[in-house]
């Protein structure tokens, strides 16, 4: 009989630690252990197929983010500073996509393309992705201090960003825009759904109330949306 290394996972249900989440007795021949607190089989997703996880996490079930921070991206066999580092250039890479579609949208009303349109136009891109998501965090950080009562230190800051950059993944949906035309309101709706996500993510991670928890990302996502778009008010206002 085999069992996995001991390492620290959590049950999906109460969110519980527990040594390992599986005994393996063959190739393919497993028995999934229960919680000690719960009493509930402690991760059912070890044998589910990835399109059900996806849905669950779609549906925000607490359980299925346990299962993708805690269990499925605490494995040995993963490189995971490897993919925190692709999920976070996949995250710019989106983020200054969506920047370009607000610009673009804004843009179709305006004059050709010029060489300081482009100078522009790379100056909110700037803005937007790097000094938007640096207050972001910042703001995230603050507000989990002040609102939620957690410490900041240094392993809580990176599980904290990986968690929100995981949980962004609703931001893939901008790559269906770059095929078909969608209205511009299309682009908020997803970011709604990103701050839902991210409300989740961060709940799971804290294990905080959900109120304070809204509160603290609803907070974040304001700074960074009034920051962005703080250049562009005040030119209109000038204008």
């Amino acid at each position: 009989m085999k069992c996995e290394e001991e390492m620290e996972y959590k049950c999906v249900e109460c969110g519980f630690e527990i040594k390992t989440l599986f005994v393996q007795y063959s190739p393919g021949n497993i028995r999934l252990m229960k919680c000690e607190n719960c009493k509930a089989v402690a991760d059912e997703y070890v044998e589910c197929e990835l399109m059900i996880i996806l849905i669950d996490l779609v549906l925000h079930k607490q359980k299925a983010y346990r299962h993708l921070l805690y269990n499925a991206l605490n494995q040995e066999t993963m490189n995971l500073e490897g993919l925190l580092w692709k999920s976070t250039m996949a995250f710019i890479l989106l983020d200054a996509y969506r920047s370009l579609l607000l610009q673009r949208n804004e843009e179709q009303q305006g004059s050709s393309l010029s060489y300081s349109l482009l100078v522009s136009r790379s100056q909110k891109v700037s803005m937007d992705v790097f000094v938007g998501n640096l207050i972001f965090f910042c703001i995230l950080l603050l507000a989990m201090r002040i609102l939620l009562n957690k410490s900041v230190e240094i392993s809580r800051c990176r599980n904290l960003f990986g968690a929100i950059v995981v949980s962004s993944y609703f931001k893939i949906f901008f790559i269906a825009m770059m095929v078909w035309e969608f209205p511009s309101s299309v682009i908020f709706i997803i970011d709604l759904f990103v701050f839902s996500s991210n409300t989740v993510a961060l709940r799971v991670i804290t294990e905080c109330d959900l109120k304070r928890c809204i509160a603290a990302c609803f907070t974040a996502h304001a700074t960074k949306l009034l920051v962005t778009q703080l250049p562009m008010l005040l030119s209109t206002c000038c204008g």
